[in-house]
């Protein structure tokens, strides 16, 4: 990058549910090294931008975590994030955290806060007050991460896993779930493999999973797997380098069967392997082990 006023500066807004995990989110940038600002108002948003690139490249990498306050606060923040977006020698990314209704009522229980929006009333109140005023926000977010089954720990884990190092290439996550068990809310792409032939009827093949050769080559023998993954691949090959060229860092690819044991395991593990050649690729597997 070059040494002047108008470098790119990296500008992280991290927003999202009230006790979905913003604090530890900050704690593990500020390690990182990212100059951090803890709930600036929106409105400021712009203005802050505009200082740090007028100093002239003395901060680079800069984390602003916005809380959710009052009811003005979407407008303004879509307003700020407007704003920003076009101007010039400023790039940012919206980090979404966010967490199921009953993961977020017990960690209010347990520290005894109150809700910003419910000072009075129930914490599930204001929990829902919340998701209706950061519905649209959450859409423009370039990442959600749900921590709903996240510990403390694992959050960070996640968080200087992404930031240690920026570049401009793209991660892809390959993530296989099961549906009884509900679909993620951090992924990008969705694929419903539960039309596939289940090795799950298959007695000798019921306890193994698709990590192992017996269950994947059951799978992949199938006509109707072949012509999915002819498919697949190929619309997959043409979204990747777009959503690059767009800028995008982070691609999570959702497959899901029935339980998430065998056949979204194999063709996880199919994905990884065709792009890993092309891209840093990540396979893991939510519910793999729920099932044994």
């Amino acid at each position: 990058m070059e040494e002047t006023t108008n470098k790119a500066i990296n500008l992280l807004i991290i927003t999202g549910m009230s006790g979905a995990g913003k604090t530890v989110a900050v704690q593990s940038l500020e390690d990182l090294g990212f100059f951090c600002v803890d709930n600036l108002p929106p409105i400021l948003i712009p203005k802050f931008a505009e200082l740090i690139k007028q100093s002239g490249g003395g901060i680079e990498r800069v984390a602003l975590v916005i809380d959710l306050r009052s009811r003005e606060f979407f407008d303004s923040l879509a307003e700020a994030i407007d704003q920003i977006n076009t101007m010039e020698g400023i790039s940012f990314h919206i980090l979404y955290l966010d967490a199921n209704d009953q993961t977020l009522v017990s960690r209010y229980k347990e520290t005894r806060r109150r809700h910003p929006l419910s000072p009075n009333g129930s914490p599930l109140e204001g929990i829902h007050a919340e998701r209706r005023l950061l519905q649209e926000m959450k859409g423009r977010a370039h990442q959600i991460i749900d921590t709903s089954q996240m510990k403390p720990a694992q959050l960070r884990d996640k968080i200087i896993s992404q930031y240690t190092q920026q570049s401009s290439s793209l991660t892809i996550n390959v993530l296989s779930f099961g549906f009884k068990y509900g679909a993620p809310i951090d992924i990008d792409l969705l694929f419903d493999v539960r039309f596939l032939p289940n090795p799950h009827y298959i007695e000798e093949l019921r306890p193994k999973t698709g990590c192992d050769q017996e269950v994947a080559d059951y799978v992949m023998q199938h006509r109707e797997t072949q012509e999915f993954l002819v498919k697949l691949l190929d619309f997959l090959s043409f979204l990747l380098p777009h959503y690059q060229r767009e800028g995008k860092s982070q691609l999570v690819i959702g497959i899901g069967c029935t339980g998430g044991k065998h056949r979204s395991v194999a063709i996880a593990e199919h994905i990884g392997e065709y792009f890993k050649k092309d891209y840093a690729v990540r396979v893991s597997h939510r519910d793999m082990e729920k099932n044994k």
